[in-house]
């Protein structure tokens, strides 16, 4: 099978029966073999119906039901799992994302040879509220993760090699930074494709301002886990190694400070009167935590059954 496309959607029953034709239209006039796997995140309208109808007209359908809400990011994941087709294209359900984009995205990957291909809607018809936010979150992504190329982390239209979404694991709302993801898991051969985005026809946004607290929460997150996963030591024991050797040269100094006066009969303050030394002594308690809590990071790491899980690219 040459391409799987991956629907999440919430309440998105409106927009369903448009969406799944259009697709089958492209899909047919190009000669493509294909699926499309729609997973619902826990709707509280008729979508399930309308996927079960949907899988009745069209061979092609692919339905996955949650119980209750989880999030994109849970639904990716398993629309991923369930995925079949040697490219992976996803799209959001609302009709924003065009299913003629598909071709151009398929071809990018097989003959450029792309690990992944995200979508930046350059032309966008959301409001500033929205717009400006996010212009300020790419930036941020970019500098932090040093994928430079995109401007649209956060683009649902995307394309991936099957190794890809086989390798990687998609959960809390990390949807935002699959990118990222995908570049810790050693696919550094990413690209962008310039996609139309069109106004939203059906139903309403899911677009929140608590995103953005809980994106920004999500790329340190990632950052950490990316880099220090297998060796946790060296992040919190570097930073308890520098806290405590600043607490100890802090009271080294007021201590010699003291002796100094002493020797040339200078009038002097205690150390323990002085503000200093109390900082000194946060720091040292502070360094001497960090360098625990490393202790215990790494005993725990090395007790993972994932401690020596690596990507292995080809064997022969």
């Amino acid at each position: 099978m040459q391409i799987s496309v991956v629907i999440p959607l919430l309440n998105e029953a409106e927009s369903l029966p448009e969406l799944v034709q259009w697709i089958d239209r492209v899909m047919q006039e190009n000669g493509f073999t294909y699926e499309v796997i729609m997973v619902d995140d826990g709707s509280s309208d008729n979508s399930w119906e309308v996927i079960q109808d949907l899988k009745a007209g069209y061979s092609a359908v692919r339905g996955i039901k949650f119980r209750r809400n989880y999030g994109k990011s849970a639904a990716l994941n398993v629309g991923f799992e369930a995925s079949r087709g040697d490219v992976v294209i996803t799209m959001d359900a609302d009709l924003q994302d065009s299913p003629d984009e598909i071709p151009t995205l398929y071809h990018r990957i097989v003959d450029e040879k792309f690990d992944l291909v995200s979508g930046w809607k350059q032309k966008r018809y959301d409001p500033l509220t929205k717009t400006i936010p996010t212009k300020l979150f790419n930036a941020v992504t970019r500098q932090m993760s040093g994928i430079h190329n995109l401007h649209d982390f956060n683009c649902g239209l995307k394309a991936y090699r099957k190794d890809v979404v086989k390798s990687i694991e998609v959960y809390g709302e990390m949807h935002r930074y699959i990118p990222v993801i995908a570049k810790w898991a050693g696919f550094k051969h990413i690209g962008e494709q310039v996609v139309e985005h069109r106004a939203r026809k059906y139903g309403t946004t899911k677009f929140g301002f608590s995103r953005f607290i809980n994106g920004f929460l999500d790329l340190l997150s990632i950052f950490f886990v990316g880099k220090f996963a297998k060796r946790p030591m060296h992040f919190f024991g570097s930073m308890g190694v520098l806290s405590f050797l600043a607490g100890i040269i802090i009271t080294i100094w007021l201590i010699a400070e003291k002796l100094i006066d002493i020797a040339h009969n200078v009038k002097y303050r205690n150390v323990t009167d002085q503000p200093l030394f109390y900082i000194a002594l946060v720091a040292i308690i502070v360094g001497f935590q960090l360098f625990l809590t490393g202790f215990v990071a790494e005993l725990i790491s090395r007790n993972s059954h994932e401690r020596n899980k690596y990507q292995i690219e080809k064997e022969i």
